[in-house]
């Protein structure tokens, strides 16, 4: 089993910043791709950023310049640098990591961006 603990959500105003932080712990070993997934209030949960164990990254088109994801694998952690944060960028924000053949996904951080 792998456990996902994130952090680093909270309350910006409109163009403003935040780090989300995502720590694996548990059985890490054979972890490949790591990734950030988000839900707004009455949408379907979306790929936000992924990464995988070698460091190639995909994004969505909504965040492409804006976001970067980054990961350290000797911390077992994954990070996501949000930046130009607009208010449609409210939402739910989900770490999720596949290993072997099994997705895992931590309990959610809000991030809130107000106008």
């Amino acid at each position: 089993q792998v456990q996902l603990v994130e952090s680093g959500g909270g309350l910006v105003q409109a163009g403003g910043s935040l780090r989300l932080s995502c720590a694996a712990s548990g059985v890490i070993s054979s972890i490949d791709v790591m990734a950030w997934y988000r839900q707004a209030p009455g949408k379907q949960r979306e790929l936000v950023a992924s990464i995988t164990s070698g460091g190639t990254t995909n994004y969505a088109d909504s965040v492409k310049g804006r976001f970067t994801i980054s990961r350290d694998n000797a911390k077992n952690t994954v990070y996501l640098q949000m930046s130009s944060l607009k208010p449609e960028d409210t939402a739910v924000y989900y770490c999720n990591c596949r290993r072997q053949i099994t997705y895992y996904w931590g309990q959610g951080t809000q991030v809130t961006v107000s106008s």
